[in-house]
């Protein structure tokens, strides 16, 4: 099955792009993301791990905590997430917990991926909620932002 992709959809990850490239300023993985509620930006995050000296400095845990500050409330219904790079098992773990409905990520992660590649915590049956989640949206565009960030460090 093909994911669904909406109009706006490609307007948001390219903003999460955007963001991804702002984390290669400070030395970070460029990772992307932006949240976003009837059609307006809610918040934005990029890698911060190096530059917080802090592992949970992802993207998305930091986009979710700046949603939930501007909306006054943990629970994130309406919000969609977009970012580069799929979740990971923290991240996934973040927006099961923060109740988001849906989740759209650019390259799929074959090391760490949270959303079907190594697990599939999006779609946990055990868990109480499961959002809608439609990856490889500009995967490419996305994935060649890692290769030249990785092929740098070697």
């Amino acid at each position: 099955m093909s994911p669904t992709f909406f109009p706006l959809d490609e307007y948001f990850m390219r903003l999460a792009l955007r963001e991804a490239e702002r984390a290669l300023e400070h030395d970070d993985v460029p990772v992307g993301c932006v949240l976003a509620a009837g059609g307006e930006v809610v918040s934005t995050g990029e890698n911060e791990r190096e530059l917080r000296g802090d592992p949970t400095a992802h993207a998305e845990v930091l986009g979710l905590r700046e949603a939930s500050r501007r909306l006054g409330s943990w629970r994130l219904d309406g919000v969609v997430l977009y970012v580069t790079l799929e979740p990971c098992a923290m991240c996934a773990g973040a927006i099961v917990l923060a109740r988001l409905p849906r989740v759209v990520y650019g390259a799929p992660d074959p090391k760490a991926g949270a959303a079907g590649s190594v697990f599939n915590v999006l779609a946990e049956p055990r868990l109480n909620h499961r959002p809608e989640v439609a990856g490889g949206l500009l995967a490419e565009e996305s994935a060649a932002l890692l290769r030249a960030f990785f092929a740098s460090r070697r």
